[in-house]
């Protein structure tokens, strides 16, 4: 959007960090494809300018998790190689055949209507057979698996589909030497080998997320797929944090002070009155609150940077404002509020709020909604 005056509350979104991410997680990956994931709204970023900068930097692919998504992509014209993977029965399996959409199919009742959907349609789908290889959410089980690939090779033989891809989920590849890395890992060849045997000669095999591309190289297969750390977050701080693995926080949350005051000792602030102050002090409203996607369980724990200085949230979060104590400072009505950016002025990060409100990282800027205007910067 263009600013034309000044904003109750926004979040920038650098895209030229997010290019110089991208191009980072390319170099961690140099044999492999690169697929920007940008599901949910890329993280809370803006799906399509954040698709288009992606493969400016050179990404080959771009994820999302439902078809609507992928449809709304190719709707605002994003072209080249697009997955979704998060179908539910009746889907727009058509629509995506239509599309040149590649498909996920994690088992037998998927590929039934996708082949459906392609007679229909009288052309073939592409499609990627997803194996759960101990994730325990979508996929084809090991046990399964035989059959979804002996129907898929027949869908195949009748011209019905086009098997583009074989593909699983890491559980725990935040947790650096977690076991089930490397016995998901081993099960992923095994199944891929058991696939190929059979005949499926796909175009790429795919099992690395963001820790994947970032620390287990022997998981980058023919295509990685990072979601968070493209959005300069690190996947868990047990991996390690942005600047380790050089990559810049994309999204500056922040908003203008709506009201500053002078507050006796002993005063209740917010719902509950969980915070009283404790002398004669100055009071600063931030006009956003959990309506904006602000966590409430961050009440009296999230940080803010004002004039300059760390405050914390005085009391509850409530759903369109929340208060700070500015220790008798007397900052301007409007005076810039920071929530969290990159952390080069001082100000919090997405982590530090993410720690504030028990959660991670990801949640925090994924749930920034949508009265929040993006305000696109480095385009």
């Amino acid at each position: 959007m263009t600013e034309t005056a000044p904003l109750r509350a926004r979040a920038e979104i650098d895209l030229a960090a997010l290019r110089a991410n991208v191009r980072t997680l390319r170099a961690h990956a140099p044999g492999a494809e690169f697929m920007a994931v940008v599901k949910a709204d890329a993280y809370g970023h803006g799906m399509v300018p954040c698709a288009r900068a992606a493969i400016e930097a050179g990404a080959t692919w771009v994820g999302t998790a439902t078809p609507e998504e992928a449809l709304a992509l190719r709707a605002a014209g994003i072209q080249g190689r697009l997955m979704c993977w998060l179908w539910t029965p009746g889907g727009p399996w058509r629509e995506g055949i239509e599309a040149d959409l590649d498909m996920s199919v994690s088992g037998l009742w998927a590929l039934r209507e996708v082949a459906a959907a392609a007679r229909e349609a009288g052309r073939t789908a592409r499609i990627q057979l997803k194996a759960d290889t101990g994730l325990g959410r979508g996929g084809c089980l090991p046990a399964d698996w035989p059959e979804l690939v002996s129907q898929a090779l027949q869908a195949e033989a009748e011209g019905l589909v086009r098997v583009t891809g074989l593909w699983s989920h890491f559980a725990c590849a935040d947790e650096p030497g977690h076991p089930s890395i490397a016995a998901q890992l081993a099960l992923f060849r095994e199944m891929v080998a058991a696939a190929e045997a059979k005949g499926i000669r796909p175009e790429v095999r795919h099992i690395a997320n963001s820790p994947g591309t970032l620390t287990l190289p022997e998981t980058h297969f023919d295509l990685v797929r990072p979601g968070i750390a493209m959005y300069g977050i690190s996947p868990s701080p047990e991996v390690g944090t942005p600047e380790d693995f050089g990559l810049r926080p994309v999204m500056t949350l922040s908003a203008s002070l709506a009201l500053v005051k002078h507050a006796p000792g002993g005063h209740g602030v917010s719902y509950g009155h969980h915070y009283v102050t404790p002398g004669a002090t100055t009071l600063g409203l931030v006009p956003l609150g959990y309506g904006d996607g602000i966590p409430r369980h961050a009440s009296g724990t999230g940080p803010v940077l004002i004039g300059g200085k760390w405050r914390t949230v005085a009391g509850r979060v409530a759903m369109d404002q929340f208060v700070v104590d500015l220790g008798g400072d007397e900052p301007a009505v409007g005076t810039e509020a920071v929530l969290f950016g990159p952390g080069d002025r001082g100000e919090p990060t997405a982590e530090d709020w993410a720690q504030a409100a028990g959660t991670i990282a990801y949640e925090i800027v994924t749930r920034i909604g949508s009265r929040v205007p993006r305000v696109y910067v480095n385009e």
